[in-house]
């Protein structure tokens, strides 16, 4: 079989700044290098990110190797926190100029930035005022947005403003994986409505301010499913897994309001967040430009077999998930390995949200201990990448074919990169990062089958 794909298909792969760059060069913090130096033991290894693959000072040779795997689109994000040192708006002019050095060197190399401007790193400086549980942060937000855009704007067709946001929702506010490891579903539902208050604040200075470009927002989106003889309680359940996770973000950055079905069941248990009327208006005429998709793995949920009588107030609520014999697993990170919910992604984006254009901004397998796969030439053999990236792949290929407007596919990582408390535990990238050689960079096997796969615009089934 061949899969090939339509032409000026944007190959790239992503990371982001506060997982690569390391503090240098900071007068700011964000949430992570706060949290890492004073609760180091809960990360693996004790890492933080305070060096992290240090791109703040190898970047031209991390952007030569992305040239060398066919890398023709690169998707990072700006630090909040480098650009601006407080609350006030103070620039770090070192910051600014190290963004346009970056950019430059992509530029240069024939490689396309696609800039995200929020990426997990809360600045210390408004989390100290309530991060996004404070209204005042969707204005300062979008100032910061407006500083991005007047300094970069010429340089940058492709902007996102949040990446996953449901993430910082969800992590930091109900299952107390992130700073500030709160559990409160109204706290939760607050931030969340405060992010997408902002995202829409910042498509509106862009557009305002008559961008060349193109405005846009990354969900990670986890498709639900329920089990084959499921019953009416269990697609209830499941409907309500996918407002919860998916919809919440998905309907009002696309469409420009909320599932009536999610406000009716936040009103009803007492999670719906404060709001002025204005916001509501603000959301839905402001809607993005384009979608950016991040897909890992699906949620299986079903109706709950026992009652919920926990005191808290959770998701879990309203659903528990499920396994089943034969599940497909990554076992280094526990997550289903499901490659047709790629297809009913693309599927579902055609046929519920006017067949907006979209790529897949992440997808990628994280590998525990990948020396073990270093042979006698120093090159790490990771078949098992390449052959997740090709299953991938082909349903997203199937789902273009039925028409679904994607127009690009991005790996996680370019290369390896910090992830938050696993730190350095699982490896994502085509290029290789020894932190033990002071960030030495070398290409795995995955790297030269990307570079075919960029060059040819597709592959075959032998």
């Amino acid at each position: 079989m061949q899969y090939y794909f339509k032409e000026n298909f944007m190959w790239g792969a992503a990371c982001s700044g506060p997982q690569t760059e390391g503090s240098k060069g900071k007068e700011a913090e964000s949430i992570w290098e706060y949290d890492c130096t004073r609760q180091a033991d809960k990360y693996f290894d004790g890492v933080g990110n305070i060096t992290a693959s240090n791109f703040y000072r190898d970047y031209e040779t991390y952007i030569q190797n992305m040239k060398k795997v066919g890398i023709r689109s690169y998707r990072t994000s700006i630090q909040w926190s480098r650009i601006m040192n407080d609350r006030d708006g103070s620039i770090n002019r070192e910051g600014v100029q190290f963004y346009h050095q970056v950019i430059d060197c992509l530029l240069k190399y024939g490689i396309e930035p696609m800039i995200c401007l929020f990426h997990f790193d809360t600045p210390m400086f408004w989390m100290e005022k309530g991060g996004f549980e404070n209204r005042d942060i969707t204005d300062a937000f979008a100032d910061y947005a407006e500083f991005c855009f007047r300094e970069y704007g010429d340089k940058i067709h492709y902007w996102s403003t949040f990446n996953e946001p449901v993430v910082v929702a969800e992590q930091g506010y109900l299952y107390q994986v992130h700073y500030p490891e709160v559990c409160d579903m109204k706290r939760a539902a607050q931030v969340a409505f405060h992010i997408q208050l902002a995202s829409a604040k910042v498509i509106k200075r862009f557009r305002d301010m008559e961008m060349s470009g193109e405005i846009g927002i990354i969900l990670n989106l986890t498709p639900t499913y329920v089990p084959e003889n499921a019953c009416a309680e269990d697609v209830e359940a499941g409907e309500r897994a996918n407002l919860l996770f998916n919809r919440c973000f998905l309907d009002p950055s696309v469409k420009g309001y909320y599932p009536e079905k999610l406000t009716a069941l936040a009103r009803e248990d007492g999670f719906l967040p404060e709001y002025q009327e204005q916001d509501i208006q603000i959301i839905r005429e402001n809607t993005v430009d384009y979608l950016g998709v991040n897909y890992y793995s699906p949620r299986r949920v079903r109706r709950r077999s026992t009652p919920w009588e926990e005191k808290k107030l959770m998701p879990e609520k309203y659903f528990e998930t499920y396994t089943f014999d034969g599940m497909k697993m990554n076992p280094y990170r526990g997550w289903e390995i499901y490659e047709e919910a790629l297809y009913d992604i693309a599927i579902n984006i055609r046929d519920h949200y006017g067949n907006i254009k979209w790529y897949v901004s992440e997808n990628g397998m994280g590998v525990e201990d990948e020396e073990r796969f270093r042979d006698d030439h120093g090159q790490i053999q990771d078949d098992y990448r390449i052959a997740f990236i090709k299953e991938h792949l082909r349903c997203l290929h199937r789902g273009i074919a039925e028409g679904s407007n994607c127009f690009g596919y991005h790996l996680w990582a370019a290369f390896d990169n910090w992830s938050w408390r696993n730190a350095y535990k699982n490896r994502y990238g085509l290029i290789s990062v020894d932190l033990k050689n002071d960030c030495a960079q070398s290409i795995k096997k995955s790297g030269e089958w990307f570079l075919e796969l960029s060059a040819n615009n597709g592959f075959e089934d032998l």
